[in-house]
């Protein structure tokens, strides 16, 4: 089926408009008091890294310059950085807070709703010498210095002056090559995180997401595996284990109660699932309130800048798009043995099993299967892990083996040194009965077992081979499927990004991937506000006290909200939310959390 397309037409400039694409250095003759020629600049480095409010806001902004700006390299950085921000911004001012004419720029782009993005040069570190290269490149001297959609309109009247001709109107209408600013490929924590930084930029930005349902059936709504299949699921199964220990420990403590406790298995699932519902629709508000577009298809690259998306009715429709990012994920692999897909069920399946799974075989020794194993045990059921070789390889062995240890005094076996070769169905049901044959990896032994349910916790691999990255260029490491990138997230295809699990050699874990979706957006589009130092703290939650003292030692060595925002938190937890702290209070938003 061919793509569905969109023509566009873009609003036409004056003849006397001067396009400087070509030039190295691009001088506006005459400047302000010209009243002349307005100057394209275009830059390579959209990636610009200076820092200034996202919004058209009085706050403080931090320059990143490379130094005082004296030597010629310096000068250059200092350019490259400027043009990035002029290319990057639909409007870009460069203002100083107590000029009148800068606030008389700033109340006309607000009347018009034009979201502006604006560096105060009196408020920012090296302003004097960001002033100096911008009067190199525009030939220019006073401020307020604006551009509109990278054409230079000079300062206040010039300004003034085109909004009475027709010309601001027509340059703020001039549609750009692509259909968006940034197009992210996933709608999990790194992707949603990623996209809506750049919303709050002024980008225009859509999320494409889908997810291709497990053997089993089992697919879930947006917010990518952590909140679904992962993180916030298995902490709610693992809060139910400890509520039953507590029940058996309560007697030890006085509290008498004649009743048989029971755990109801689809009253758990059920409370997880609406739980998981209400982050599902607190994402997709989200996404809205930021006007970031949502489009519920699988894309898959199929030219450069142009991706297809194909819903679940199979219907076909193309987007184009300045930059991409890949926040695609992982998802659980299988054995390649008979009867694994057709009867094994993974994590993906395990936290929306409408039945009570029983007796239970988990195949694994990585954490997933180890968390699994152990909540699966403490809500009571009957299980056995199933071990290849060593528990938690990569992590450190002699707690490892603490861990396993712990898990076989609670109840927990382990078939060390075995591996499935065949899983076979005895009877249907729900759950129903099912025939494991492993194999020894040391010897010729094998061995039998019935169980009501197998659960594969071997390992997880890249969605990136099916998204059409061939197609561009884009390279991935054909073992792993995972995709290499430099300091900054890029591949080696220039306007193509990735975030998230699916990077080669980096952390998989989702705050990690959040801190790095939001900061791939400020590099990409050039904002960041400086924070304060923290003169106070309180906290209202479980375990209070406990994260208080932490925090209190790190306050008295210094803490800033800066070093707050730079810190990956340690998820799911109470004290993470200080790491991701957005909203102030005079605000009046509100504080609820609404999702990782």
């Amino acid at each position: 089926m061919p793509c569905s397309t969109r023509t566009r037409s873009s609003s036409s400039i004056p003849k006397d408009t001067l396009r400087a694409s070509q030039l190295s250095v691009l001088p506006m003759a005459g400047g302000e008091r010209a009243g002349g020629r307005a100057t394209r600049l275009q830059s390579n480095r959209a990636d610009a890294g200076l820092r200034l409010p996202a919004r058209p806001a009085r706050r403080r902004a931090r320059l990143s310059s490379p130094g005082a700006g004296r030597s010629s390299a310096a000068r250059e950085a200092l350019r490259r950085r400027l043009l990035g921000l002029i290319e990057g911004n639909r409007v870009m001012i460069f203002s100083k807070s107590y000029c009148p004419h800068s606030t008389r720029v700033k109340e006309l782009f607000s009347s018009l709703g034009v979201a502006c993005n604006i560096l105060e040069l009196d408020q920012v570190d090296d302003g004097a010498n960001v002033q100096e290269v911008l009067s190199e490149i525009t030939n220019q001297r006073t401020v307020p210095n604006i551009f509109v959609n990278k054409v230079h309109m000079g300062g206040c009247d010039r300004t003034f002056q085109a909004h009475q001709s027709g010309l601001l109107q027509k340059l703020l209408q001039e549609d750009s090559a692509y259909d968006y600013d940034l197009i992210v490929i996933g709608g999990g924590s790194g992707g949603l995180a990623c996209a809506q930084e750049a919303a709050i930029l002024g980008k225009k930005v859509m999320v494409l997401d889908f997810v291709v349902p497990s053997p089993q059936g089992t697919s879930w709504g947006l917010g990518g595996t952590c909140v679904n299949v992962g993180c916030i699921p298995k902490k709610l199964m693992h809060q139910a284990a400890l509520l039953g220990q507590a029940l058996r420990d309560a007697r030890k403590f006085g509290w008498e109660y004649s009743q048989q406790v029971k755990h109801t298995w689809e009253t758990m699932t059920e409370a997880i699932q609406n739980h998981i519902g209400s982050l599902n629709w607190g994402y997709r508000l989200s996404l809205r309130e930021k006007a970031v577009a949502y489009v519920n298809s699988y894309g898959e690259f199929v030219e450069h800048h142009k991706i297809k998306a194909t819903n679940r009715k199979g219907q076909e429709t193309c987007y184009t798009a300045a930059k991409f990012v890949l926040a695609t994920g992982q998802r659980p692999r299988y054995l390649g043995i008979q009867g694994d897909k057709e009867y094994c069920i993974t994590s993906d399946d395990l936290f929306s099993l409408p039945y009570c799974p029983g007796k239970t075989l988990v195949v694994g020794a990585s954490y997933v299967a180890l968390e699994c194993a152990g909540f699966l045990a403490g809500i009571g059921l009957d299980v056995t892990i199933m071990v290849r070789s060593i528990l938690l390889r990569g992590f450190d062995q002699e707690m490892a083996e603490k861990v396993g240890s712990y898990m076989e005094q609670h109840g927990v076996k382990f078939l060390r040194k075995f591996v499935p070769v065949l899983v076979q169905q005895l009877e249907k049901g729900s759950p129903g009965k099912l025939k494991v044959v492993a194999k020894s990896t040391e010897g010729p032994e094998t061995i039998e077992e019935i169980y009501n349910t197998v659960l594969l916790a071997i390992g997880r691999d890249s969605c990136t081979r099916k998204i059409g990255l061939e197609k561009i260029g884009v390279k991935i490491n054909e073992k792993s499927g995972k995709i290499p990138v430099n300091d900054v997230e890029q591949t080696n295809v220039p306007y193509v990004y990735a975030v998230g699990d699916i990077l080669e050699g980096k952390l998989e874990l989702t705050p990690v991937a959040i801190q790095a979706g939001k900061l791939l957006a400020r590099r990409l589009f050039a904002g960041r506000l400086e924070k304060y130092r923290v003169i106070g703290f309180h906290v209202l939650g479980p375990n209070a006290g406990e994260v208080t003292q932490g925090f209190a030692a790190a306050m008295k060595c210094g803490l800033t909200k800066q070093l707050l925002d730079d810190t990956i938190g340690i998820h799911p937890t109470c004290g993470e939310v200080f790491t991701t702290l957005e909203i102030t209070k005079s605000s009046g938003l509100d504080i609820t959390q609404k999702g990782c």
